[in-house]
């Protein structure tokens, strides 16, 4: 039975209903029935009378309506229909989606680390293996670990970032990584199991001033500045970046460096200059240290 988590978005008019699995490695937007003459699942909700344009992408579907009714009035039915619909396996598409898979290597600023960017949806979630033991449920992550000199595997979105030993040079293995993936893609195996959940270190130190959830202004305000001004730079490098707490006594941030940026010499700089300077100019004295936990 698929679960269908309902989200508001900056549109008032647009509602996006989000899956628990990956629906499509594309996106696609259809603006009326006959538009969607290769997507009976978009043809199915067309047929509703108050659904102006369907969207289809990654993990979710959006839908505008018309300005006739409210989505208060009628989004837990279209949550029932769309569990029921894709609870019952039937197709999304008409017609085959598949294609030609591309790997492109890309240098990061950790020597050790090297981007692997595809034209493939991988996964939504934030993904780090440290070792085969890890990888369990991340039959990518797996495989690559039978290769002796893979110490890391993070995979997100469209990339990912292999860190490996100091045993050989990336020049040594770039082509043969480049086509494991791109055969491992083109196969169509999966990158995690169904019931895989990225576990992000969590903090568990309860002492008074700290907080290790974002229901507090100051933590609430550090997430958005890391999501819109850090992540997209980290990830451009190959990494990621995830606010674990605040400790408003000190002033102190911790995060946690994945991919690319765990482990990497310039990765002190990164923190001082780069997130640490953010966050001051914009929070000022409420900021007075950015600490990595890993």
């Amino acid at each position: 039975m698929s679960k269908i988590t309902i989200e508001t978005t900056d549109n008032p008019k647009i509602l996006k209903f989000v899956t628990d699995h990956i629906l499509t490695e594309k996106s696609f937007e259809y603006q009326s029935i006959e538009d969607a003459k290769d997507s009976p699942f978009s043809q199915y909700l067309f047929k509703l009378p108050f659904v102006k344009k369907v969207y289809i992408t990654a993990n979710f579907i959006a839908l505008e309506r018309f300005d006739f009714v409210e989505w208060k009035e009628v989004q837990n039915e279209i949550k029932n229909i769309l569990e029921s619909y894709l609870g019952q396996n039937k197709p999304i598409f008409g017609k085959s989606r598949n294609t030609i898979i591309e790997i492109f290597a890309e240098n990061t600023p950790n020597p050790n680390t090297q981007k692997f960017v595809t034209n493939k949806f991988l996964t939504s979630q934030n993904i780090e293996i440290t070792s085969i033991k890890e990888a369990k449920k991340v039959p990518l992550a797996f495989e690559l670990f039978e290769y002796p000199f893979v110490k890391k595997v993070f995979i997100t979105q469209n990339y990912i970032s292999i860190t490996k030993d100091d045993t050989l040079e990336w020049l040594e293995v770039n082509n043969a990584i480049r086509d494991f993936l791109k055969e491992y893609l083109q196969g169509g195996k999966s990158i995690i199991t169904n019931d895989y959940k990225s576990n992000l270190l969590q903090k568990t130190d309860t002492d008074s001033g700290k907080s290790d959830k974002t229901n507090d202004e100051t933590s609430k305000q550090i997430v958005s500045l890391l999501n819109e001004y850090i992540k997209p730079a980290v990830a451009l490098d190959g990494g990621n970046i995830q606010f674990q707490s605040y400790d408003k006594n000190s002033k102190t941030v911790n995060v946690v460096l994945q991919g690319a940026c765990s482990g990497c010499p310039s990765a002190n700089i990164t923190l001082k200059n780069g997130i640490e300077a953010t966050l001051k100019q914009f929070l000022g004295d409420k900021i007075d240290s950015v600490k990595a936990v890993n």
